[in-house]
């Protein structure tokens, strides 16, 4: 295939620049606890210096892969399926979504918004991010909020961002993982205070997973995933 064929395919989602695919427990946000197939797609240019998954960002490191393979790898595993990256909307979601959904699948997304939102989506969590804003229509069709806490700044973030979006939006606050053990308590008290509010907690992070991730050269039989957790990473003083 030629290099302009590649990127015409590319551009109409035929092709994506896969990342990883694996099957885990979901970690955070309103679905916490879920088993779940996660398709990472490579590309990002929102550059949050906290970013856990950097090696996301550069899309032309992961090779365009047909959107058919990843429906076939993923109907294997999970009847829930989440689209991450990276950041997924840069790229036309429409052709994956259509293949997904025509299995019967619950399709969720995890985005910042930066892009204008195409596919079609069980579940939409939006976490907007302040070096580029969430595009405005996304928050009448987001059924999660979640924002990061990083600083104390980020709670009025948050507030700005909870006033746009419907009124069936589920809103919660996760912090960031590297300040989670000075953040989370301030996050506590904010919901207390501000029940509207849910905390979510990456739960993936502070538990060991018994999950395997898939690359492009090696597909894996069915399995199920244990979930042990080892210890817990966050403290709540709710009794002072």
């Amino acid at each position: 295939m030629t290099k302009e064929a590649t990127a015409t395919r590319v551009e109409l989602g035929e092709l994506l620049p896969l990342m990883e695919e694996f099957y885990t427990i979901q970690g955070e946000g309103y679905h916490t606890g879920t088993p779940a197939y996660f398709i990472r797609v490579g590309g990002c240019d929102v550059g949050c210096h906290w970013c856990d998954v950097k090696e996301s960002w550069d899309a032309a490191i992961h090779p365009p892969t047909e959107a058919a393979a990843i429906v076939a790898n993923a109907k294997k595993y999970s009847k829930t399926i989440v689209i991450t990256g990276g950041e997924p909307l840069m790229w036309d979601m429409n052709h994956l979504t259509s293949m997904l959904k025509a299995e019967g699948l619950q399709v969720h997304i995890e985005t910042s918004g930066a892009y204008e939102l195409s596919g079609h989506w069980d579940w939409i969590c939006l976490s907007p991010k302040k070096r580029m804003l969430p595009k405005p229509r996304i928050y009448e069709e987001a059924h999660e909020l979640k924002v990061i806490i990083y600083n104390k700044s980020d709670f009025a973030f948050a507030e700005e961002h909870a006033a746009k979006v419907n009124g069936n939006c589920q809103l919660f606050l996760q912090p960031e993982w590297s300040v989670r053990e000075k953040m989370t308590p301030l996050i506590v008290d904010y919901v207390m205070a501000n029940p509207k509010w849910k905390v979510s907690l990456q739960t993936h992070k502070a538990c060991y997973l018994n999950n395997k991730r898939l690359n492009k050269q090696q597909r894996l039989p069915n399995w199920k995933p244990l979930l042990f957790c080892v210890k817990t990473t966050v403290t709540f003083q709710l009794l002072r």
